[in-house]
């Protein structure tokens, strides 16, 4: 069953980038964009979380956290970070339980291959753990506004 907006997120506990932990348990009561990407430091995956960083002061003022998951390691998502200065906080879902439970890990197909991966989604929780919104297939560009938009709403 796809997760949809009034329905409660599913809980969370991630290893981030910065060694530290991000939980729906340490978010209770604010509100966080979770934004599914595939593999780190790849192009798709740089823009993204460069124009979610490049509006983080917004999302701040708007009382919004913005994480970043993919299922790359830790250390990999450290030098993402550092590599393309990102300020978004990147949490590894390395055994894929987060990314299952948000119904983004699933069969995909590229240059007529099927192989397993992440869909590119985001969902909105707002600050009682509810989905606000949510955002499937989604396309880079212009997509960070999108989600700052419905934040600020």
């Amino acid at each position: 069953m796809a997760l949809e907006p009034g329905m409660p997120a599913p809980a969370f506990d991630m290893a981030t980038a910065s060694g530290d932990r991000i939980s729906s348990e340490g978010l209770k009561g604010r509100s966080y964009v979770l934004y599914f990407y595939p593999k780190a430091d790849t192009p798709g995956c740089t823009t993204e979380g460069q124009d979610f960083t490049a509006l983080l002061p917004r999302f701040e003022a708007a009382g919004v956290t913005v994480i970043g998951v993919s299922r790359d390691p830790v250390k990999k998502l450290a030098r993402f970070a550092e590599k393309r200065e990102l300020g978004v906080i990147l949490a590894s879902d390395e055994d894929g339980a987060v990314t299952e439970a948000f119904g983004v890990w699933g069969e995909k197909q590229l240059y007529g291959r099927t192989y397993m991966g992440i869909e590119r989604a985001t969902f909105l929780i707002d600050a009682g753990g509810t989905v606000a919104q949510a955002w499937r297939k989604v396309s880079v560009k212009g997509h960070a506004e999108a989600v700052l938009a419905a934040s600020e709403t």
